[in-house]
């Protein structure tokens, strides 16, 4: 889910080849939901499987996105979320809209409604424990390092990029702006074509930039008034107030300027304080890593990948082939520059 301010958000375009060399903080379950929901058969709507029945739709996505990154001469970093706060509303609102997309799943593919059975596999996708396991495995294996967040993984992210550890934040939520991180990359290696839901329409997806002294300059608004927007439109942490869109929420946080004041001009009926929720995006749970890339371990690729779940032999070769170059050739530019 993420808090929804992306609309009203300055952005600019960028290419690939514009961020080679740089560290790049990657929110893994954020990626590994999308390959879950999108690497999955048209006409049955199921993941792609190996032949014991195991979902390999999330090694698939992960392997070839991040290994065209890298290919690229990003240096991904990927942080796996740690517990979230007790008071996380999206994941009781994540599993009723798993269970109803699962009825509907069912019903569709009883019709033969391909477009409904699409939607509905996409939002009926699972995490499961083993899956975060292989895929921490299949990362460490690239000779990429994976860490796991001492509470939310944005958090942690924009944390690296606070303390420039990293250069930006990747993920499609705007969760990690608020949480401070200088700058975030949306749609990171997807360029193209998206079509939309249940209509014959295909939008242009690109990499973007967003930069928060940007966006807070652009709005004239501190960081701590943008956290008031994002709870106002709605968050992980709490829905957003009926009624309120982002511009609004704008509009409403540059009169009042307070949390206090905010709050006194709406119906706050949310369990959780605002304050509570607030006080999470300026003060969240985080810790330093040491961030260090190893060289790529071509054997235990090949035995998960190809071995274990039947990847095919010649395209898995052929990637760690070219990404083994490439770390050769970034080897000798590193002594080069030094």
């Amino acid at each position: 889910m993420g808090v929804q301010i992306a609309e009203i958000l300055p952005k600019k375009p960028i290419l690939l080849k514009e961020l080679e060399g740089k560290k790049i903080a990657i929110d893994a379950f954020n990626w590994i939901y999308q390959f879950l929901s999108i690497i999955r058969d048209r006409e049955t709507g199921e993941p792609l499987k190996d032949s014991k029945g195991r979902i390999t739709s999330h090694l698939s996505g992960l392997f070839y996105r991040t290994a065209k990154i890298m290919e690229a001469g990003v240096k991904p970093v990927y942080i796996i979320d740690g517990p979230a706060p007790a008071f996380k509303y999206a994941t009781a609102e994540r599993n009723q809209i798993k269970l109803e997309a699962e009825r509907r799943l069912y019903l569709a593919r009883e019709k033969g409604d391909k477009e409904e059975i699409r939607i509905a596999a996409q939002l009926s996708s699972r995490l499961t424990g083993e899956m975060i396991e292989q895929s921490k495995n299949l990362l460490t294996y690239m000779g990429i390092p994976v860490f796991q967040a001492p509470s939310e993984a944005e958090a942690q992210c924009a944390f690296l990029c606070k303390e420039k550890l990293v250069y930006s934040t990747a993920s499609q939520d705007s969760d990690s702006l608020l949480f401070g991180s200088l700058r975030l990359i949306r749609n990171l290696n997807i360029t193209g074509k998206r079509k939309l839901p249940k209509r014959n329409i295909f939008i242009d997806i690109n990499p973007e930039l967003i930069e928060l002294k940007e966006v807070l300059n652009h709005m004239k608004l501190t960081r701590e008034q943008l956290i008031i927007v994002g709870i106002l439109v709605g968050t992980d942490y709490n829905p957003g107030i009926k009624g309120i869109g982002p511009k609004r929420a704008l509009e409403l946080v540059k009169t009042e300027k307070t949390l206090e004041k905010v709050l006194g001009k709406v119906e706050w009926n949310i369990e959780t304080p605002a304050e509570k929720i607030y006080n999470f995006y300026v003060n969240p749970p985080v810790k330093n890593f040491d961030i260090r890339f190893v060289e790529i371990n071509e054997d235990k690729i090949l035995k998960m990948m190809v071995d274990e779940h039947e990847f095919s032999q010649t395209r898995i070769e052929k990637v760690i082939k070219t990404l083994k170059e490439h770390q050769t050739r970034q080897k000798n530019l590193d002594s080069w520059t030094k």
